[in-house]
């Protein structure tokens, strides 16, 4: 899993290229014109009201920008950002602290804002509606619930598993915005932009060659083009080439749908080994020596997308693109 270049979960290797490559204003951010288009309009309502932004929920896969999001609101608003994690916020205090020295109308960004505990959760709930932290002084009979003000803000709540949150949470929000795949062309004007930053000469076809192959993510997107140019360095005059990239993708393992050899071995597994299946979830983890949460949450959702394997009551089920795709006979199988 730590070695796998095609999955969209960040990784150290990101954090550089990441930040050099964001965004820092709606008209620079590819894709997702819906959500652009409805922020563009709040963003400009709040500030001509002159109060604070509605509290944002993004969710969605990861590695579609919603912390890249994050930072353009807050740079559209023209307000500073503050940014933390819900597993970072331990205690109800560590909460207070952060919301006590945010200034007027300040960002505060919030990743994996599912994994909050319920303590620190309460907490933020008066601080999303009225702007206030309540607390409680003295023990027993004395003890008195005190209010303290803060200043407006607005929360941006980012996370991969919006069922996670709590019900009173997520009501919360004033806008919820779910970002989706990107398509290959949306990928292609990533990859082109990114490789004019980082002063990477790249053919439109290899572009778009690495787009279809990027599972709809631009941090895939990104992660691959500078793989491919460790190729092209080396290998070529230092241009990306759709020669170059195919030779680097090959070595890499990766097909042209985006599918890497630890998903080919998912497949392979279940049609080899059960007959196409339906094979249980913890079958199949030992059989391919993987975290059976690690193939439920990171390499089903994708093969599910492409049609590819079908969760049923009995198991897993390969489908007959699966065979298609691996050149293997279809021969049909239960999926009932």
């Amino acid at each position: 899993m730590e070695d796998r270049f095609i999955t969209s979960t960040k990784n150290w290797t990101d954090a550089e290229i990441e930040n050099s490559l964001r965004p820092t204003r709606l008209d620079e951010y590819v894709g997702q014109e819906k959500i652009k288009e409805s922020l563009k309009i709040y963003i400009k309502a709040a500030k001509t009201r002159k109060d604070a932004l509605d509290h944002v929920l993004l969710y969605g896969p990861p590695g579609l920008g919603k912390t890249t999001l994050s930072h353009i609101i807050a740079n559209e608003l023209g307000s500073q950002i503050k940014i933390t994690s819900g597993p970072a916020i331990e205690h109800a205090a560590d909460l207070a602290a952060i919301l006590t020295n945010l200034n007027k109308y300040d960002v505060l960004f919030i990743d994996e804002i599912h994994r909050l505990n319920k303590t620190v959760e309460e907490i933020l709930y008066p601080a999303m509606e009225d702007f206030a932290l309540d607390f409680i002084v003295g023990k027993g009979p004395s003890a008195k619930n005190m209010r303290l003000k803060i200043q407006p803000f607005t929360l941006i709540g980012a996370t991969t598993k919006a069922g996670m949150l709590t019900g009173p949470l997520r009501d919360r929000f004033g806008v919820i915005a779910r970002l989706e795949l990107y398509s290959d062309e949306e990928l292609r004007v990533i990859i082109n932009r990114s490789a004019k930053i980082l002063n990477i000469e790249i053919d439109q076809t290899a572009s778009l060659d690495i787009a279809k192959r990027s599972r709809g993510t631009p941090r895939i997107a990104n992660r691959l083009l500078k793989r491919v140019r460790d190729y092209a360095d080396v290998l070529g005059t230092g241009k990306i080439t759709k020669e170059i990239t195919d030779q680097a993708l090959a070595k890499m393992e990766i097909d042209e749908l985006g599918l890497d050899f630890i998903d080919r071995k998912i497949l392979e597994s279940i049609i080899y080994k059960f007959g196409g299946g339906p094979v249980g979830l913890e079958t199949l983890s030992a059989t391919i020596s993987e975290d059976s949460g690690t193939i439920e949450d990171v390499y089903e959702p994708y093969l599910m997308q492409l049609g590819f394997i079908s969760r049923t009551p009995r198991g897993r089920v390969a489908l007959e693109n699966a065979y298609n795709h691996l050149g293997i006979p279809y021969t049909g199988n239960n999926t009932k």
